[in-house]
């Protein structure tokens, strides 16, 4: 059989040694192409590039693999991996590996995960990988069998209409990884403040600090399996209608 046509990005940049690792498992299941953003776009979430023009800039090509940065967001990677570089739809799109948590809310500000559900929107298979520690020296192999494992299921069994995957990995070694738990989100927020400051010619700025605060504590959340040593697997879609609330809403005769 033919190898599945993998398309891979990132929002930690082209450069990213999450982002090499993933790639260099993926070489060993299919064709792969990369398309990842010249620089880091942490926290771009689903962002688009509308009024500037997009490229592509080639860093390597040889059989069965190719790698281009892009100028754009996780997102424009995305789409522009599709349309320009493929030319079809890949037979999966893998996001990561990134530098830090994407469990619970952060998945809202994530560029990796966007990347993830616009490639869901357009029918493809699709999957986001996090480890929990934000270095730059991260060690990635408790990550590989898992990643693996994921894949082979994904490709395998195929995921439900418009569903994707968000993994997050534990930060601890191999051997203390207790397994995958397939999750909720857990319920939790950013509390933010900013740090206000003065520049050199006495003008304000300021840096955006915060706590993450949890407030859930059930164990069936994805914070729950990361902080008890198990890889989260949430099943996410892009529907962000809240059905549950529409019957009680319509009890509000809002008629004009």
């Amino acid at each position: 059989m033919d190898k599945p046509v993998i398309l891979v990005t990132n929002d930690d940049g082209i450069n990213a040694p999450g982002l090499i690792r993933l790639t260099e498992i993926v070489r060993s299941i299919g064709k792969v192409s990369v398309v990842a953003p010249e620089h880091s776009m942490s926290g771009t979430s689903h962002a688009i590039t509308a009024r500037n023009p997009l490229r592509l800039r080639l860093i390597d090509k040889e059989d069965g693999y190719e790698k281009y940065a892009c100028n754009g967001t996780p997102v424009d990677c995305m789409k522009l991996g599709e349309q320009i570089v493929l030319r079809r739809k890949p037979d999966l799109l893998v996001s990561g590996i990134n530098h830090g948590s994407n469990a619970a809310i952060n998945i809202l500000y994530s560029g990796t995960m966007a990347a993830v559900l616009e490639s869901t929107i357009v029918e493809v298979p699709s999957i986001g990988f996090s480890l929990s520690d934000y270095s730059m020296n991260a060690d990635f192999s408790p990550c590989e069998k898992y990643i693996r494992l994921i894949i082979d299921k994904v490709l395998e069994n195929g995921l439900p209409q418009d569903v994707c995957l968000n993994v997050n990995i534990p930060a601890v070694n191999s051997d203390e990884i207790k397994g995958i738990k397939v999750c909720r989100q857990a319920h939790s927020r950013w509390v933010e403040k900013y740090d206000e400051r003065k520049d050199p010619a006495n003008r304000d700025y300021y840096w955006l600090t915060g706590v993450f605060e949890l407030g859930d504590n059930e164990e069936d959340t994805d914070e729950w399996a990361l902080r008890n040593k198990y890889v989260s697997v949430v099943p996410v879609h892009f529907d962000l209608t809240a059905h549950h609330a529409i019957s009680k809403i319509k009890k509000w005769n809002m008629n004009v």
